[in-house]
């Protein structure tokens, strides 16, 4: 008797059936204009619109010290907010996951609400707080800290707090799943041995969480790379980004392709500091990673 190990069971052809519409979705309108704008950045069309061949001239061009440097201020920016944002998501994460049993249910969704509501809200909101009449500047001197008004608008204080504001919840949601999941016992186990709460919380918590630290932190770093919509609304235009360079040139009449050559070279960048930050973040965390 043959056993047939390659027949199909009842309804699994229903996974693939249901996701394909995502896969065909994704493609289309991912990786069809990605390879699209690879393509152009390496294409030689003269003014008439004919092809002439390939050239990398178009990348050479943004091999110069001014687009470099925008490039690490787009570094400097992404890392800044996602260490600022796992500073702040770690024990906020913490206290949602252990210390707040009554009222998580509604932490939960004060922290998603913002989602609910229009972008341009967020950043409008900021301003009131952080004009020269604003909250924070009366906040400041009705405590006698200040004497005359801080210009806190178009700065890259205004900037940050409002990437750390924005993308705070992206690093919150991985790191809380990673903890909700894990066994409270071994926690337990580990102040039982004798173990303080800081090397628990090294050798234990840490390393089980490590998954939802690399989810969180790449969650917030990857986008704020080529964030450009906080940093000119929030810093006035006077800081250049990754995101300013690629609108300007995206949107020019006749620049197109050099914001192709110029979102290829960022992208290749973006992915050599994210495979970099991997491993750093593998090392710097002890352990095995909770699976």
């Amino acid at each position: 008797m043959k056993l047939n190990i390659f027949r199909k069971t009842p309804g699994s052809e229903y996974p693939f059936t249901i996701g394909a519409p995502a896969m065909i979705w994704q493609v289309l309108f991912f990786y069809v204009p990605l390879a699209i704008i690879a393509v152009s950045s390496i294409l030689n069309i003269t003014e008439a619109g004919v092809i002439e061949g390939l050239t990398l001239s178009k990348i050479a061009f943004f091999f110069r010290p001014l687009y470099l440097k925008v490039i690490a201020s787009s570094f400097l920016l992404a890392l800044s907010n996602a260490i600022i944002c796992l500073c702040i998501a770690y024990p906020l994460s913490y206290f949602l996951a252990y210390s707040s049993r009554k009222f998580k249910n509604f932490l939960l969704f004060l922290l998603i609400v913002p989602f609910w509501t229009n972008f341009l809200l967020h950043v409008y909101a900021w301003f009131f707080v952080l004009e020269r009449e604003g909250f924070l500047n009366n906040l400041l001197h009705t405590l006698g800290w200040i004497q005359e008004p801080i210009h806190f608008l178009n700065s890259i204080f205004a900037i940050m707090i409002m990437m750390v504001y924005y993308y705070l919840p992206f690093m919150v949601m991985p790191i809380y799943s990673s903890l909700e999941r894990m066994d409270i016992r071994l926690i337990e186990a580990s102040y039982d041995l004798g173990a303080s709460w800081s090397q628990t919380f090294r050798r234990v918590t840490l390393p089980l969480t490590k998954r939802g630290i690399k989810a969180g932190f790449f969650l917030v770093y990857i986008p704020s790379f080529g964030e450009f919509a906080i940093p000119e609304l929030m810093g006035g235009d006077k800081q250049m980004f990754v995101g300013s360079v690629v609108s300007n040139y995206i949107l020019g009449d006749e620049t197109g392709s050099l914001g192709a050559a110029f979102t290829v070279l960022s992208s290749i960048c973006l992915l050599v500091s994210a495979i970099i930050l991997y491993f750093v973040i593998d090392r710097l965390i002890p352990g095995k990673q909770n699976g």
